[in-house]
C-alpha cells in the first residue's frame, strides 16, 4: 500500500499548556450560558481544552517540514516562530469570552484549513487521494465516547462536520440537543405567542444562530407553568401572615395580612424513638437545624419539647451551637432522641426504615419577602396540603444495590420514584404530560407563521414544523431534569446560600436525612423556569457553523469512525457508573420523549450489560470486572485506530486519578495499565499533556491528590510492519532524541511560552511513549518484553538527566549547590563532606561561600535560602555568580517585589536565562520528588511567571540577546 505522509501536528510538538490549563480551570466557575449547563453530566471536558487539543490536532507543526520529502525547509528558530503564532491562537480560542468570537475562530479555522491543503498536496498522488484528501473538504470529526458532548460540540465550532456516539441515551439526547437540533433550525424565529403582558423588544430582530429557538423554548416554557399553576397550584398554596404570627415575631410586621409565596419546605425524615417511653413519637433525624447563618439574617428552628411530644419554632438571631448538628451524633447515619437523648445508631435506623417507618415531618417553611427569605414555623395546613397529593404514576425502576454510588435501598427506597414525595412527583407528571401538549401547540403554531411542514419527525430527519415542535420538546423536557435534579428528597438547604443543593452534589445518590421541597411553581430556588432560563441561556448562545449527528452506539463495535478525525473521553476504570446514575434522569426523559425518539428509549432502564466500567457487582468479581473493562476498551481503542483518518493522531483523555512516586518517577497502575491497553490495540503514543480539567473544590475530590486531572493521549497507528529493538537501543534512541523534544517543551531557545514543572513530568513521557511504542516490541536482555512500567523508569531517567546540572552545562558552583541540595536541602551538613563534594565538582567551600550561597562556619554548611540573600543584589557588580545564586535570586526578587523588578535583573544578566530556567526545571522535579511542597511552589512560579518576566526585562531598556533570555518576540 502506498505510503500516505502525515505531517506531525503541533499536539504531537508542543502546547502551551499553562494557558490552556488557566483557561481550563477558570472555566469551571461560568455558569450562565455554558453549555454543561443545559443538563447534567458527569466528568465533562472544559471547552477551553476540548477547543485547544482538537485544533492542536488538526494543524501541522511548523518544524515537520524538516522531514524528508516535505516541500518547505524550515530552521529550527524559524519553526518556533511560526510555533509561537499557532500558540497565540490557542491562547486566545481557549478564553471564555472567545467562546464565539467569530475572529478568533476563523483565524483558527484558517489555520485548520492551510494545514489540511498541505497536508492534501503532500498526498496528491496517493490512489486514495480523492478519498481521503479533498482540499476542498475537511475531515469529518467522531468522539466514539460522547457523554456530556464538550469535545463534538468543539469540534463542530472548529468547522467540522461533527459525530457523536454513546451507549446511554442520556448522553445521546445531550448530544443531540447541542450539535445536532440547533444546526437544523439555525437561523429560525421564534413562532410561539409572547407571555401575556410582554411586549417585543427592539434588541429582538436577530434571530442568528439558535437565538429563535431559544426564544421559543422561553415562551412554551413559560406556557406550561401557567398551565401547571392551573392543574396543581392549590398542592402549594401561599402562606399568610396573620396577626398572631406577627405578635410571636415582630419582625414580620412589614408582611401583616399578606400572603406570601413559599419557595420551600424544609423536613427532617423521623423514625420512631428506640426508647420504649417515647415508642409512640416520630423523632426527627435532622443533620441541622441551620436555616441561614447569613450575617444580620441568621435564623434556625428551634425543637420545643414538651413531655412525650414536640413541635417546631422558627426563631431569629444567632443560633446557639447545638443547632448546627441538629439532633446528629458524629458522622454517618448516629443521631439522638429529641425526647429522650437515647443515642439512635444506624443499625436502628436501617431496621426502622426497611419495616417502611421512615415517615419525614415539617420543620420549617420559606417564603419570598420584599427584601429577601422569610423563614416561618410550620403549620398544620402546610402539612396537609402536601399530604393532599397523589400522582397517578412513578417510576418503578430500581436503583442498583451498590452502596458506593446509591445508599438510598439499604433504607428502603428501591426505585427512583422512591426518591420524591407524593407532590413532587404529581409536579413532575403534570411538567411530562405538558411536554406533549406544548408540541402540539408549537407545530399548531410554525404552520401558522408560515412555517412549511412536511409531516417528519426530527428522529426521521425532518426539518419543517413537526420536527421543530419534537425540537423543542426536547429542550423542555431538559428542563423537567433539571426539577427533578432540584426538586428529589435527596435535595438539601444550603445555610450559607439560602438556597436548595441539587441531588447530584457529588457523582452519587446519598441518603439524606433533612431535605428541602422547593416550589416547582415559585420564581425562586428549584423552580421549573429556572431550567428553561439555562437552556434559554445555552441556546442564545449557540451558532452553529457545520452540522452534527448524534446515534446510539456501542464504542466497540461502531463503525462510524471511518475516515474521521477522533478526540474522546473513555470511561475510567470504575470512578463513575455513568449509566446508573443517568437512569435517575432517563425515567423522566422517557416518559416525556418516548413518542418522539422510540427506538432510543425503547428500553425501560438505560442499557448497561456493554457499558464499560468495571463494577464488581455486575460481573461477580473484581478481577472478571477488571478483565470485562480492559478486553472492551482495548477492543474500543483498536476500532479506533482501524478506522480514524490516517493523517490525523487520535486524542484519548484519560482520568489521571492519583500518583504516586517510585524510584523518582510519576507513576500509576491504572496510568501504567491504560497505557498498556493502547498500544495492545495497535497505537503508537506521542504525546501525554496533563490537562488541569477539575476544580480543585470539586466534593470528590476533596483531600486527593492536588496532581488529579485528565492526561490527553496523543495516538497514532503503529506500522504493521514495526520491529523489535533492544533494551540498549531504546536507551541510545532516548538519549538522541528526548533533549530536542524536552527543548521544544520548556521554551527551546527563542523561548515560546513554557510548561510548567508541574506538568513537565507527565508531558514529557510523550516523546519518551513515541519511541516506545513505535516498535513492535523494546527486548530486555534475556528477551522477554519490556513492560510500560519498565520504559516510564527509564523515561522519566532521560528526563532527570537532561535537567540536571551534573549535564555539564552548568558551573561548578552550581554543581555543587544542587549536590548538597539533593542531599541535605536547607538543613546543615558536615564540612568535610561539603569539602569532598566541591572537590569533585571543581571548587571549593570557601568558593561558594565567597559567592555568597552558603554559610560556612563550625564545622557545618549550610545552603542559603532565597529569602536570606542580599536585596540590593547586582549581577553586574558580582564577580563570582553562579546560576544557583542567580536562580535564587530571581525567586526573591520575584516572591518580594513581583515580575517587573525580576525582569530588571534578568535585564541585568541576559545570557543566564536559559540555564536559569532549566534549573527551575531541575529543583522542582526534586522537590516533588522529596516531596518538599513549598520549595517546589517556588521554583513553579518562578517558570509559570517566566514570560511575563521576560517581558518585563525587555521594558527596561538593556541589551541582550532575546534568545538568551528565552523569549524571541
Amino acid at each position: 500500500m502506498a505510503e500516505i505522509k502525515t505531517p506531525k501536528k503541533l499536539i504531537e510538538v508542543a502546547l502551551p499548556l499553562d494557558d490552556i490549563n488557566t483557561a481550563a480551570a477558570r472555566e469551571k466557575s461560568i455558569r450562565h450560558g455554558h453549555p454543561s449547563t443545559l443538563h447534567l453530566w458527569w466528568a465533562r471536558r472544559p471547552l477551553a481544552a476540548a477547543r485547544a487539543v482538537l485544533f492542536a490536532q488538526m494543524v501541522n507543526d511548523p518544524g515537520y517540514q524538516q522531514g524528508e520529502g516535505f516541500k518547505y525547509g524550515v530552521n529550527k528558530k524559524e519553526a518556533e516562530i511560526k510555533r509561537e503564532k499557532l500558540f497565540q491562537i490557542i491562547r486566545d480560542l481557549v478564553k471564555w469570552e472567545n467562546t464565539n468570537n467569530e475572529e478568533v475562530l476563523n483565524r483558527a479555522r484558517e489555520a485548520i484549513w492551510e494545514s489540511w491543503r498541505e497536508t492534501c498536496h503532500l498526498n496528491r498522488n496517493h490512489p486514495q487521494a480523492a478519498e481521503l484528501f479533498n482540499p476542498d473538504k475537511l475531515p469529518a470529526f467522531h468522539d466514539p465516547f460522547a457523554g456530556g458532548g464538550a469535545i463534538p460540540l468543539e469540534a463542530q465550532r472548529l468547522g467540522l462536520e461533527s459525530y457523536a456516539s454513546d451507549l446511554n441515551p442520556v448522553a445521546v439526547m445531550i448530544n443531540k440537543a447541542m450539535i445536532e437540533i440547533p444546526p437544523k433550525f439555525a437561523g429560525q424565529r421564534p413562532v410561539g405567542p409572547l407571555p401575556q403582558g410582554e411586549k417585543q423588544g427592539k434588541l429582538m430582530d436577530d434571530w442568528s444562530g439558535a437565538r429563535g429557538l431559544a426564544e421559543d423554548v422561553r415562551r412554551y416554557g413559560h406556557w406550561m407553568r401557567e398551565e401547571a399553576f392551573e392543574r396543581i397550584g392549590n398542592l402549594y398554596p401561599r402562606i399568610k401572615i396573620t396577626q398572631e404570627m406577627v405578635a410571636e415575631r415582630p419582625d414580620l410586621k412589614p408582611y401583616q395580612g399578606q400572603e406570601l409565596t413559599v419557595i420551600a419546605w424544609l423536613w427532617a425524615r423521623t423514625v420512631k424513638s428506640p426508647n420504649p417511653a417515647f415508642s409512640h413519637a416520630d423523632i426527627p433525624l435532622a443533620s441541622s437545624f441551620l436555616l441561614s447563618t447569613k450575617k444580620g439574617k441568621e435564623s434556625y428552628v428551634n425543637p420545643l419539647v414538651e413531655g412525650h411530644n414536640y413541635q417546631f419554632e422558627v426563631c431569629m438571631g444567632v443560633p446557639p451551637a447545638e443547632a448546627r448538628n441538629g439532633t446528629k451524633l458524629g458522622r454517618g447515619a448516629n443521631f439522638t432522641c429529641l425526647l429522650s437523648d437515647t443515642p439512635i445508631d444506624p443499625k436502628y435506623i436501617y431496621a426502622q426504615a426497611q419495616s417502611g417507618n421512615l415517615g419525614q415531618r415539617l420543620m420549617a417553611v420559606v417564603a419570598e419577602g420584599k427584601s429577601g427569605r422569610i423563614y416561618l414555623t410550620p403549620t398544620a395546613e402546610m402539612e396537609q396540603a402536601a399530604s393532599a397529593a397523589s400522582p397517578d404514576w412513578k417510576p418503578d425502576a430500581l436503583m442498583p444495590e451498590n452502596p458506593r454510588w446509591f445508599s438510598p435501598p439499604m433504607y428502603g427506597m428501591k426505585s427512583y420514584g422512591d426518591l420524591f414525595t407524593p407532590r413532587q412527583l404529581v409536579a413532575l407528571n403534570t411538567f411530562s404530560d405538558l411536554v406533549q401538549e406544548a408540541c402540539y401547540k408549537a407545530i399548531a403554531d410554525a404552520k401558522a407563521a408560515g412555517m412549511t411542514d412536511d409531516g417528519i419527525g426530527i428522529d426521521d430527519g425532518g426539518r419543517g414544523a413537526t420536527a421543530y415542535g419534537d425540537a423543542l420538546a426536547v429542550y423542555l423536557t431538559f428542563a423537567i431534569n433539571k426539577l427533578a435534579d432540584r426538586g428529589s428528597t435527596i435535595c438539601t438547604w444550603d445555610s450559607s446560600r439560602s438556597s436548595t443543593r441539587n441531588t447530584f452534589g457529588r457523582q452519587a445518590i446519598p441518603m439524606t436525612w433533612d431535605f428541602a421541597e422547593p416550589n416547582p411553581l415559585s420564581d425562586s430556588t428549584g423552580n421549573f423556569m429556572g431550567g428553561i432560563g439555562w437552556a434559554n441561556d445555552v441556546l442564545s448562545r449557540m451558532i452553529p457553523s457545520s452540522g452534527g449527528i448524534a446515534v446510539q452506539q456501542d464504542a466497540a463495535t461502531q463503525n462510524i469512525s471511518a475516515e474521521k478525525v477522533i478526540s474522546t473521553d473513555p470511561p475510567y476504570y470504575d470512578n463513575i457508573g455513568y449509566a446508573d446514575l443517568s437512569d435517575f434522569f432517563y425515567v423522566w426523559m422517557r416518559r416525556s420523549l418516548k413518542s418522539f425518539y422510540p427506538s432510543l428509549f425503547a428500553t425501560m432502564a438505560v442499557p448497561k450489560a456493554e457499558e464499560l466500567v468495571a463494577i464488581p457487582y455486575r460481573h461477580g468479581t473484581k478481577e472478571k470486572a477488571e478483565t470485562f473493562f480492559l478486553d472492551g476498551m482495548t477492543q474500543a481503542i483498536h476500532n479506533m485506530a482501524d478506522k480514524g483518518h490516517p493523517a490525523f493522531p487520535v486524542s484519548i483523555y484519560y482520568a489521571f486519578k492519583q500518583s504516586e512516586t517510585k524510584e523518582g518517577a510519576t507513576s500509576n497502575t491504572g496510568w501504567e495499565t491504560f497505557l498498556e491497553a493502547v498500544i495492545r490495540a495497535g497505537f503508537s503514543i506521542d504525546g501525554t499533556w496533563p490537562m488541569r480539567t477539575e476544580m480543585s473544590n470539586r466534593m470528590i475530590g476533596s483531600g486527593t491528590n492536588a496532581l488529579a486531572s485528565s492526561v490527553v493521549l496523543v495516538c497514532k497507528k503503529r506500522e504493521i510492519e514495526a520491529e523489535s529493538i533492544s533494551r540498549r537501543d531504546f536507551q541510545r534512541e532516548l538519549r538522541e532524541q528526548m533533549p530536542d523534544a524536552l527543548e521544544a517543551m520548556i521554551g527551546g531557545e527563542t523561548g515560546t511560552t513554557p510548561i510548567a514543572p508541574v506538568d513537565l513530568a507527565q508531558a514529557a513521557i510523550g516523546p519518551g511513549m513515541a519511541i516506545f511504542s513505535k516498535y513492535e516490541a523494546v527486548l530486555n536482555q534475556d528477551g522477554s518484553r519490556m513492560s510500560v512500567h519498565d520504559a516510564l523508569i527509564l523515561i522519566n531517567r532521560a528526563i532527570t538527566e537532561y535537567l540536571s546540572p551534573e549535564s555539564g552545562s552548568f558551573d561548578a558552583d552550581t554543581q555543587f549547590c544542587s549536590s548538597w541540595f539533593d542531599q541535605y536541602g536547607w538543613s546543615t551538613g558536615p564540612f568535610g563532606e561539603a569539602n569532598v563534594l566541591a572537590q569533585a565538582k571543581g571548587t571549593t567551600v570557601d568558593g561558594v561561600n565567597t559567592a555568597g550561597v552558603v554559610e560556612s562556619g563550625g564545622g557545618k554548611v549550610r545552603l542559603l535560602k532565597w529569602a536570606e540573600y542580599e536585596a540590593d543584589w547586582d549581577p553586574i557588580k558580582d564577580n563570582r555568580t553562579p546560576i544557583w545564586e542567580a536562580c535564587h535570586q530571581m525567586i526573591r526578587s520575584l516572591n518580594n517585589q513581583g515580575e517587573s523588578a525580576a525582569g530588571e535583573l534578568l535585564a541585568k544578566m541576559p545570557e543566564k536565562g536559559e540555564p536559569i530556567r532549566q534549573l527551575a526545571y531541575h529543583l522542582y522535579t526534586l522537590c516533588e520528588r522529596k516531596k518538599w511542597a513549598e520549595d517546589a511552589r517556588a521554583y513553579n512560579e518562578l517558570i509559570g511567571s517566566w514570560h511575563a518576566i521576560v517581558t518585563a526585562s525587555h521594558e527596561v531598556g538593556h541589551s541582550g540577546s532575546q534568545a538568551e533570555l528565552g523569549l524571541d518576540f
